[in-house]
């Protein structure tokens, strides 16, 4: 399986939109230059973020983006699922009823046994991402990171957030 770009790039403003002070927002194009991303292709994957309720949108001179529940209520999987959508990443197309070998669709009454188990996969990593807090990473990441790349990081969101 394999997620998109958009899904890393997700995380990462999620994480650092949880270092704004209350009330504050950070501008789409700062998270972009933060990230060293294209703001074109990044607002993209704000907007989606936005239409899913896990960021806030405010606009305005003041505006910018900021999460919309604090980081103990943001699971890995409503990110990816606000990006990637809920739809499973396998798509069984029943391909064992197509070809010569194939029989009359009443032999198929068994569900694929190749579906059923990429079916119980995505349960699992899916299951993982639901128990996984954006709380969780930002935790890991202050306990493991470079204490420089930290210090970055809050004097950039200092710099940028709008009251």
């Amino acid at each position: 399986m394999k997620l998109s770009e958009g899904v890393e790039a997700a995380i990462h403003c999620a994480a650092l939109l949880a270092g704004l002070e209350e009330g504050r927002t950070l501008p789409a194009s700062a998270l972009a230059e933060y990230h060293g991303l294209s703001p074109s292709y990044l607002l993209k994957h704000l907007k989606l973020l936005a239409a899913a309720g896990v960021f806030e949108s405010v606009s305005g001179p003041h505006g910018g983006y900021r999460l919309a529940k604090s980081p103990e209520r943001i699971s890995l999987l409503d990110i990816v699922i606000a990006i990637e959508g809920p739809r499973p990443a396998f798509r069984c197309a029943e391909i064992r009823q197509r070809g010569p070998g194939a029989l009359e669709p009443s032999a198929y009454r068994k569900p694929c046994g190749i579906n059923a188990a990429m079916l119980r996969a995505e349960k699992a990593w899916r299951d993982e991402l639901a128990r996984t807090r954006l709380s969780d990473v930002i935790a890991g990441y202050q306990a493991d990171a470079d204490p420089r790349a930290i210090e970055f990081g809050c004097a950039f969101v200092a710099r940028h957030q709008r009251p």
